[in-house]
């Protein structure tokens, strides 16, 4: 009878922690977009051990472990957020499953304590709680206090705890920087590249992004909101492989959803223009985001995504896309959310399109995203590193 009670505990336990494991699965019947400019019309995926090892058209010649009928669906990559304010906290089971739902298997935290961002990602890890994938960064500013050796110190800590990326320091964007801060920005580049941090810059105008660039950031969290970028500007931006991401839909309107960090944008929830009474600042930041996407774009800078936001992923992501789809094809969407934002964040060669080799973070869609954005709201499984975490079918 001891035996039986310790079988039937061993199967328990084992059933409770096998979504810490990657599984076998295999995808048949999908629709693919590679993401790297294929499109499969019929074809099959096979995981093994988290990776991806075959994507074909057709049958699979060797499909193991559990098998997914993705008839009239279209499996794409995981969304990644490259910007997204997250914690741990009180709610964070019910946000971290709200996110994987909205198709999100990888977080890059955008900046807050790092600690928290660490807690949460070990949450996740050890299997607490459902959640994507998530990076955390570190909080740096440039106050009045800070030298460059404190500042130096402050990357090498980060790189103590494991962090990997600078959360956005923030450069004054009128009338531009002050020599000040760019002293302080050059001693974090140079300490981030000894220390293997990534610095991320808040650069929201065309002067501070261009100083950015000359400062040698790799990574500019937002693009500027504060003018027009000019051409040449712009191709600056993409000579010096200075990464950037979109948050196109930062200024403009959320309609029906109303987060703390929007109440005072867009309060009283009347629609666009009229909801912008603070007059010419917040209504131009809305129009020059769009327009110097297109303007980064067209000059060959790698553009990502991101949602910089706190509120209902879905309800973000459908923002986000809302705004970029009236200056972008979806070839180009998901180019842009894709291979772009995996190589924003440093695993261009581990996610961002469905190859072998790559992580299996898949997902499935209801609908072809190629025929519109609002098929990119309709998430129906999600594979991240080859665990189904989400199935709705």
């Amino acid at each position: 009878m001891k035996r039986q009670i310790w079988t039937l505990l061993a199967c328990l336990v084992v059933g409770a922690m096998t979504p810490l494991f990657a599984q076998d699965v295999t995808i048949t019947n999908a629709r693919i977009v590679v993401a790297n400019g294929t499109v499969i019309d019929r074809g099959s995926i096979v995981v093994r051990a988290g990776k991806i090892v075959s994507v074909a058209a057709g049958a699979p010649s060797a499909a193991s472990g559990q098998t997914i009928d993705a008839k009239g669906m279209t499996a794409m990559p995981g969304f990644i957020d490259a910007h997204r304010h997250i914690n741990t906290g009180p709610n964070e089971k019910a946000q971290m499953q709200a996110q994987l739902e909205a198709g999100y298997t990888t977080i890059l935290s955008g900046g807050g304590p790092a600690e928290g961002n660490i807690t949460l990602r070990d949450h996740i890890e050890k299997g607490q709680i459902n959640g994507p994938r998530i990076i955390p960064s570190g909080a740096l500013r440039l106050n009045n206090n800070l030298t460059p050796e404190a500042a130096r110190a402050e990357i090498r800590k980060m790189a103590g705890m494991g962090i990997k990326f600078t959360g956005e320091i923030a450069l004054t964007p009128v009338p531009g920087p002050s020599e000040r801060e760019l002293e302080l920005l050059k001693a974090i580049v140079d300490e981030g590249k000894k220390a293997g941090v990534m610095v991320q810059v808040h650069a929201v105008s065309s002067k501070a992004m261009v100083a950015a660039v000359e400062a040698g950031v790799p990574l500019l969290v937002h693009l500027p909101n504060k003018d027009f970028m000019s051409k040449e500007d712009a191709k600056k931006l993409a000579a010096s492989g200075t990464k950037i991401l979109g948050t196109v839909g930062f200024g403009t309107p959320v309609f029906g959803v109303f987060a703390e960090d929007n109440l005072a944008r867009f309060r009283d929830g009347r629609p666009w223009p009229d909801s912008i009474v603070d007059g010419v600042r917040l209504g131009e930041e809305a129009g020059y985001m769009p327009v110097n996407a297109r303007t980064a774009w067209d000059a060959g800078a790698i553009l990502g995504y991101c949602t910089d936001t706190t509120y209902d992923p879905l309800a973000g992501l459908e923002h986000e896309l809302k705004t970029i789809n009236p200056m972008f094809s979806m070839k180009d969407i998901i180019k842009m959310m894709g291979p772009n934002t995996a190589s924003y964040i440093q695993m261009g060669d581990q996610l961002g399109t469905l190859e072998p080799g790559k992580l299996a973070d898949i997902i499935l869609l209801d609908g072809n995203p190629l025929e519109g954005y609002w098929n990119m709201l309709k998430t129906k499984v999600v594979v991240k590193g080859g665990v189904v975490v989400v199935d709705k079918r």
